[in-house]
């Protein structure tokens, strides 16, 4: 009779580096092996547990949650939980251990399990040798709650190994249990093991030597084999502490925080408070009958659910950011509700929205609602700090974010791993493209110049493939934050985050939602910054008192503006697509701009639902409604789906789903392609359609609309807050250019365009643009009045690459006082050294001081800090008379220094020989007829790939007159690789194409031109 067993000792590649296999591959090869149980024990850690217990759901294994340590001062042991309890005090004890060392690694004493950790049950990992000391510091602990593991690997003398901890274990009065010490879940991962450790040690495989393990035994094996390995009654031991593992995550209960409620109130009672307050200052003309309906709706089912201290959370977080005058927006489906508006946690009036109910919460789903709050980015922390400060560091933490590898690490790991050079793995990882997909192919091998039939080559493609999607390490979220009543750490481990003052827990948003924990979102977006510094600009320039709240709104001037796709910097409508989308969808009003931000994204264009849009809002096509409920649902957008909440309610209104349902089937589309099993929604819907008398071809479409749109939706909810950001950036563009691209460049790193792009476009709007100069600019850029009163853009110092904000504000300081007289001046009342200077005189931000930039590099050589001897003294040398650079020298120099030119566009100085070559400008396009053959040459902006767009790449070449945009088709793509790719000045021969006011070069030919550029280097964003 072959003996059940249960493996106690188990790494999945959660263990970072180490473990060979997902925690679901581990479940699902135990659960063929019919393994009872199997322990996922992660060094240290947690984090892969959640993903095995959603894959043992569907097996008959038993899922045991344990950890293993390597004590700084004692043995290695496994703990695994029992209960409930035993599960928070195992969370403690990895928070403890995780807490005590930066980031990546942990700290744990035997002083530190000195309680024994209730409720949890023991394994000691012996060394070849045990030491006496520690089996019976073990055996004090835990007592009837311990075990020694014993592990039987096929080494050179098992039996010996097992006679000794037998004896041992009488001795000590310890049982014994066999193990596995599990690292994969089939042998076959051994290679890619050996390849992660040789990756984890930075060693090639072949100098590992006894670093690597010596057999392929650390996997599951089969209980057959377990049986002519270990002693029965070891064997039967597994089962019987199996037993005695009852806890599930299933048992996990969030805690909302309760501090915000007020004495002698109610959750709901105080919402309800906050709420009609809110409302009487959004409506002080009485408020609407059907919002008043609609809040006293949503009032009884977050009652009913008990979600109201999220929502007195994330106001309070809100109010703390308006407090501070931090600009701040919810979004998310429930951000766009009746309560959310009236509480300020939005600024989307529900009463002009169609907001799906059941999209903001739901009692089908029974799981906290989606609130996302957007503050700006520069001052986000500001907020995050005040959620630590509040809850404290022992209730509240970040969220993590699993990084995982892609087809560029995981072939530079493996490569080097392998012994290959490190100018091998990087040409390597260069030459492959994100759309390759996660397999390497032999012909990118071949045009890298390796041969993929070489074993070396060959075995690296194949460790390549299976490393692809293996955990690195645990991040940080974006700003998801969870909040606990009690100690976070009894609900999962708290662990350093890379940043000081940060601390994040050891699962991601999936998890969470896995288990239906809340998350409260604090995000950062860079426009709000940016918005946010443009009034302020806007007002000490005027002396005026502009506020978000005064902006006009329907702005016709604005309107115009975007239907000329003049959209450069202007929130969600910037990017190439949009910018195309702009002049035929000619947005006139608010809710336009809702349609616009949102069309442009995969749902639609996978639903097909553009071009019929377009058509029928141009009166090329007649709007019909298959029913009046269907009309109800698409009137607003033309008979056509544009986002996510539409095809959720024509599930509802044409095939009789509840509400509820609809929403199940959205998230089952979304998961369609991980988990599969859409198969009985399709049917229901097909069915409900046609038992309501839609036509069977009606129906499919819509189950096509619902299926892209479940994957690549975009709610209105979504839009409705981001179109409002879209118009605002837009009216400050229109109307103050000059504010708006200094507030652009002081909010960098933001938006699609570079700080030159940005400065281009304010001097093609009339701004005057002011060098960095150092005796008048900031560390900001700012604004300065011009001859005419308007306001001039100065470049601040910020702009110096290299130089040190400390450095910038100690020469702000300085010349408040008095201007400088030279460099030495300046040296020596900033308190600058060589370095600061020397970035200085290259950024050409001295000419003030000493002329063209030669000699001002000249001046700051032989700099040294100044001393208390030498602070009155004046250097005394012959300044020698230098040539001073040429115009291509200096326009190089400006864009290594500061990112941009104001001199001449590049191009400017070889438009001799593109022109010599027949190659037009990108203002010449707008002359020349639709299908007429071209030629065409620009730097390289912007390289993009939509997953959407069936392999085509959209190509944004910029001149000195403005930009063009190419569209090369896959086949073009694959066959001039190289030319798109690595390209920086792009020549193209193509097809001009015109639609209305749209223009595109469809690409017959690329040339690389890059030879023209000399040192020149403009960096393009490419595949964003």
């Amino acid at each position: 009779m072959v003996p059940a067993y249960a493996e106690l000792h188990c790494l999945s590649n959660f263990t970072f580096l180490r473990g060979a296999s997902h925690p679901d591959e581990m479940i699902s090869r135990a659960a063929a092996l019919n393994y009872r149980a199997i322990a996922i024990t992660d060094e240290c850690s947690v984090s892969g547990v959640v993903r095995a217990h959603e894959a043992a759901r569907d097996t008959p294994i038993k899922l045991i949650i344990g950890s293993e340590f390597q004590l700084a001062d004692g043995p290695k042991i496994i703990l695994l939980a029992t209960s409930l309890s035993g599960y928070s005090n195992l969370s403690e004890t990895i928070t403890i251990a995780r807490r005590a060392a930066k980031k990546g690694s942990y700290y744990l004493r035997k002083a530190d399990l000195a309680n024994g950790i209730d409720d949890c049950l023991a394994l000691l990992i012996p060394d070849q040798e045990p030491k006496q000391s520690e089996l019976e510091w073990f055996k004090n602990i835990f007592n009837d709650r311990g075990w020694l593991a014993v592990e039987l690997l096929r080494g050179p003398d098992d039996s010996a190994q097992l006679d000794n901890l037998q004896q041992l274990g009488k001795y000590f009065g310890i049982p014994l249990v066999a193990a596995g010490d599990v690292h994969m879940h089939v042998r076959q991962r051994k290679p890619l093991q050996d390849v992660q450790t040789a990756i984890r040690l930075c060693t090639p495989v072949a100098q590992l030597g006894r670093a690597l393990y010596p057999n392929s035994e650390r996997h599951l094996r089969s209980i057959g084999r377990l049986a002519k390995i270990y002693p029965p009654a070891l064997l039967l031991e597994t089962i019987a502490i199996a037993a005695r593992c009852h806890f599930s995550l299933s048992q996990l209960r969030y805690e909302y925080p309760e501090e915000l409620v007020p004495k002698n109130e109610t959750p709901i009672s105080h919402l309800t408070n906050l709420t009609d307050a809110g409302a009487q200052q959004r409506y002080p003309n009485g408020v609407p009958e059907n919002v008043t309906s609609l809040v006293n709706r949503e009032l009884k089912l977050i009652e009913e659910l008990g979600f109201e201290p999220y929502f007195l959370t994330v106001h309070d977080i809100v109010r703390f950011a308006r407090d501070q005058q931090i600009l701040c927006q919810g979004r998310g489906s429930a951000a766009n509700s009746a309560v959310c508006y009236c509480l300020g946690i939005t600024e989307v009036d529900p009463g002009r929205m169609q907001v799906l109910f059941e999209r903001f919460i739901s009692k089908e789903r029974n799981e906290p609602p989606d609130i996302d709050v957007d503050f700006e980015h520069q001052r986000r922390e500001e907020v995050m700090q005040y959620i630590y400060k509040k809850y404290g560091r022992d209730r509240a933490a970040l969220t993590a974010t699993l990084i995982t590898y892609r087809p560029k690490s995981a072939l530079r790991d493996v490569g080097k791993a392998l012994g290959l050079t490190l100018d091998q793995t990087d040409h390597l990882s260069k030459s492959i493209a994100w759309w390759d997909g996660k397999r390497v192919k032999e012909d990118r091998l071949r045009e890298a110049g390796f041969d993929p039939n070489n074993p070396v080559i060959r075995q690296l493609a194949e460790l390549t493939h299976e490393l692809i999607g293996f955990p690195r390490h645990l991040s940080q979220h974006t700003g998801g934050f969870v909040i606990d009543n009690r100690k976070l750490s009894r609900l999962v481990p708290i662990e350093n985050a890379t940043m000081a003052d940060r601390t994040v827990i050891q699962w991601d948003k999936d998890d969470l939602d896995a288990l239906g924990l809340l998350k409260v979102d604090v995000l950062a977006l860079g426009m709000l910054t940016a918005i946010r510094r443009c009034l302020d600009l806007i007002n000490d320039f005027r002396g005026s008192n502009l506020t978000v709240a005064d902006i006009p709104a329907e702005d016709s001037k604005v309107y115009d503006m975007l239907c000329k796709a003049d959209s450069i910097g202007v929130f969600q409508v910037e990017s190439r697509a949009q910018m195309s989308m702009l002049p035929r969808l000619q947005p006139r009003c608010y809710y336009d701009l809702v349609v616009e931000v949102a069309i442009v994204r995969p749902g639609p264009i996978q639903g097909k639902m553009v071009h019929p849009y377009l058509r029928r809002r141009n009166k090329e096509e007649a709007v019909s409604y298959p029913s009046l409920a269907v009309k109800q649902v698409l009137e607003r957008t033309l008979g056509v789906s544009i986002f996510q909440e539409q095809v959720m309610q024509l599930a509802v209104v044409a095939a009789g789903f509840t509400p509820g349902e609809a929403d199940q089937l959205r998230r089952a589309m979304a998961a369609w392609k991980r988990k599969g099993g859409i198969g009985p929604f399709r049917d229901k819907l097909i069915n409900g359609m046609l038992s309501n008398g839609y036509t069977e071809m009606y129906a499919e479409q819509i189950y096509q609309q619902i299926q892209g749109f479940g994957e690549y939706g975009f709610p209105e909810s979504h839009s409705a807050s981001f179109a409002l950001l879209v118009y605002i950036s837009a009216w400050l563009k229109c109307h103050e250019p000059a504010a708006f691209a200094c507030a652009m460049l002081n909010s960098q790193p933001l938006g699609f365009y570079t700080s030159s792009q940005l400065v281009q476009d304010a001097v093609r709007h009339d701004v005057v643009v002011r060098p960095v100069d150092v005796q008048c600019s900031d560390w900001d850029c700012a604004l300065e009045s011009s001859t005419d009163g308007k306001p001039a853009l100065r470049l601040g110092l910020r702009m110096v690459k290299g130089l040190s904000e400390a450095a910038a504000l100690r020469i702000v300081a300085a010349r408040m006082k008095r201007q400088f007289d030279d460099v030495d001046d300046l040296l020596i009342k900033a308190n600058l050294n060589r370095k600061d200077l020397a970035c200085l005189a290259k950024a050409d931000v001295l000419a003030s001081l000493a002329g063209h930039r030669r000699n001002a590099l000249w001046q700051t050589l032989g700099v040294d800090q100044p001393t208390a001897l030498l602070i009155d003294a004046k250097r005394i040398e012959l300044q020698p008379d230098l040539f001073p650079p040429s115009e291509g020298q200096n326009i190089v120099a400006d864009y290594a220094h500061t990112g941009l030119t104001l001199r001449r566009h590049p191009l400017t100085l070889l438009r001799g020989k593109l022109s010599a070559q027949k190659m037009l400008t990108a203002i010449d396009l707008k002359q020349i007829e639709h299908g007429r053959r071209i030629r065409i040459a620009g730097i390289v902006t912007c390289r993009q790939r939509p997953g959407t767009a069936s392999g085509v790449t959209f190509i944004t070449l910029e001149d000195e007159t403005g930009y063009s945009n190419i569209v090369v088709w896959r086949d073009l793509a694959d066959k001039q690789r190289r030319v798109l790719l690595a390209a920086s000045l792009m020549g193209v021969e193509g097809i001009l194409e015109r639609k209305g006011e749209v223009i595109h070069v469809i690409a017959k030919r690329l040339i690389d031109h890059s030879r023209l550029l000399g040192s020149l280097i403009i960096e393009s964003r490419d595949f964003h």
